[in-house]
């Protein structure tokens, strides 16, 4: 089964698509909207972007990093907006959505949810036998919400939205 994560942003969206069996990664990257472009266009961006990825790889399951905001809530409605955006497009492909905070990624992943940024991506390096942690940020915390996804989905069925 192939599970698409999202790390939903404005500027920029990572993705992974992570294949459960052998848990072994089929892509990644960033979805990114320029500065100078109108809000509308930016969120039309994001949506074509997103539907490419659906028919592209076709995943099962998505897997959404859930919004948190602690110090610069200036982005928050463009960053909610472009997630809005994200939900609709994988919706229109598959009924089986689910997200995970920030604290959730990081216990799944190293066992501490307090565990720092980069031993997420330490182990989500090691996890997939990559030789190198995934750059940009934006698409190891993609994968990441992917591997807590096929990690623990089959314990909680309540993070589906």
């Amino acid at each position: 089964m192939k599970v698409l994560g999202i790390d939903p942003g404005y500027n920029i969206i990572g993705y992974g698509v992570v294949e459960t069996e052998g848990c072994k990664v089929i892509d990644y990257g960033v979805i990114t909207t320029p500065k100078t472009m109108s809000i509308s266009t930016r969120l039309y961006t994001i949506y074509q972007a997103t539907c490419e990825l659906m028919d592209t790889f076709s995943p099962e399951q998505v897997a959404f990093e859930e919004l948190f905001f602690n110090t610069n809530n200036t982005t928050a409605i463009p960053v909610a907006e472009a997630r809005g955006v994200l939900i609709v497009a994988c919706k229109q492909y598959t009924d089986k959505l689910f997200e995970y905070t920030p604290l959730q990624i990081k216990q799944a992943l190293t066992g501490n949810g307090r565990a720092e940024k980069k031993q997420v991506q330490f182990m989500v390096k090691n996890i997939l036998g990559l030789k190198a942690v995934p750059k940009p940020d934006d698409a190891a915390d993609a994968l990441a919400v992917a591997l807590t996804h096929m990690q623990t989905n089959s314990l909680m069925s309540d993070n589906s939205i």
